[in-house]
């Protein structure tokens, strides 16, 4: 989805510039997002069977909600993208460079409603809204409206885009140092690195604040417990909680180990107000409590501690850049190469922190996991499958990585550009 933005972006400035070295950067950039395109959908078909399959009781239940958004995903975003993208691949001489653009922006525009459509119903899951359960448990949509409007989407949805734009940036920037430190096509390697870093720093800092921020004021508000395993607060603090920057878990005597911790600074963080109380787990039920603590803790300061890194990495960049030396400090060109894959970790860090963080339910406070697991597919059976996706997964992984490779090695001169006028 990020990547879909800055493709644009190429297309814009070379209709700006008619510089050709921006038509060979969108395309060069367009056809490795036709191969993560691909890999989407080989990778996301088995998920939405999933739900018929594994977890056929909540598609019972909660088909009623959930259906609505995953078909308009399917049948509205999907299908923009998909049908415009071999418009956008193939038929620049046909189109002409204006429509060629607005072929990609619509391809921009399905991926990030496809998004929006998935984020919509993640949402929903994580604090449902304009719903009534049925005499026989299941539940419908009373206010479609609602679902749109709910306080957990948008800031989720903006917090996702941002955390994609961060993964395109750094893959971009990372590519540019790969280029220049190898001395070949260096003046896209240069280009590269100038358009990563400054999408990069920008996403970088609205993926902390606002979408970060306020993404963490509604666990707060709507799932306190979840906060308080993300944060790791076994005991209330009456006085203001202190933010913890280190420490291990240890779930069974309820304390942190080994913490170095600021006080107060959590509570104002939250509150605006040094000395708020923030609910501890030992103001909840322990049947409540998130199912798998240390984990949630982990992840979440795994995200959070990557997007700081991210946060000063772009920064240090993008001053470099200014003083007119990011292309010949060798030590950033390296760091920002190695970092390419450390986004993709934030990411999966991060939906772990929102899976995990709203165990033990399917549906927050209304279905529980253990409720919505198909009752005729055994733990053996599903393992299986897992294992066997698994191993599809990291061939196809393997796939990937070896023709998003050859195509890097390519570079972008070996691209096919139309000679039409604009």
């Amino acid at each position: 989805m990020g990547l879909s933005l800055i493709i644009v972006y190429f297309k814009w400035k070379f209709l700006k510039t008619k510089d050709e070295q921006y038509n060979h950067a969108t395309h060069f950039w367009m056809k490795i997002f036709a191969l993560n395109f691909a890999m989407g959908v080989v990778t996301g078909i088995p998920m939405e069977f999933q739900f018929g399959t594994n977890w056929a009781k909540f598609s019972e239940l909660t088909g009623g909600i959930i259906g609505q958004t995953l078909a308009m995903e399917g049948m509205f975003s999907f299908f923009l993208e998909s049908s415009f993208l071999g418009i956008f691949l193939f038929g620049e001489k046909l189109l002409g460079h204006k429509w060629h653009f607005v072929t990609g922006l619509l391809i921009m525009i399905g991926s990030w409603a496809s998004g929006f459509l998935i984020i919509a119903t993640h949402s929903w899951m994580q604090n449902p809204v304009g719903y009534e359960i049925l005499e026989n448990g299941k539940f419908v949509l009373n206010n479609f409206q609602a679902l749109f409007l709910n306080p957990w989407l948008w800031p989720s949805y903006l917090h996702n885009q941002a955390a994609s734009l961060v993964t395109s940036s750094f893959v971009v920037a990372g590519i540019g140092a790969f280029y220049i430190l190898s001395k070949k096509n260096v003046s896209f390697g240069k280009l590269f690195l100038k358009t990563g870093v400054i999408f990069g720093l920008i996403s970088s800092i609205v993926v902390a604040v606002p979408t970060g921020d306020l993404l963490a004021k509604n666990v707060v508000k709507y799932q306190p417990v979840t906060f308080a395993g993300m944060e790791g607060i076994f005991h209330t603090e009456k006085k203001g909680s202190e933010i913890v920057l280190i420490g291990q878990p240890d779930v069974k005597d309820k304390k942190l180990d080994n913490k170095i911790a600021v006080p107060n600074i959590l509570s104002f963080l939250t509150y605006g107000n040094w000395d708020q109380e923030i609910k501890g787990l030992d103001q909840f039920e322990e049947d409540l409590h998130p199912t798998n603590i240390s984990g949630l803790y982990y992840a979440y300061h795994i995200m959070v501690g990557l997007g700081t890194v991210f946060i000063g990495l772009m920064l240090i960049s993008l001053l470099q850049l200014i003083r007119g030396k990011l292309f010949q400090t060798k030590w950033l060109l390296w760091s920002l190469m190695f970092m390419m894959p450390f986004p993709y970790i934030a990411n999966t860090t991060g939906w772990y922190t929102a899976e995990l963080g709203r165990q033990p339910w399917l549906v927050y406070n209304l279905l529980r996991t253990a409720a919505g697991a198909s009752p005729t597919v055994s733990s053996g059976n599903t393992l299986f499958t897992l294992l066997g996706f698994i191993g599809l997964y990291l061939l196809l992984g393997m796939l990937f990585l070896l023709l998003v490779g050859k195509i890097i090695n390519k570079g972008p001169h070996h691209v096919e550009l139309s000679t039409e006028k604009i």
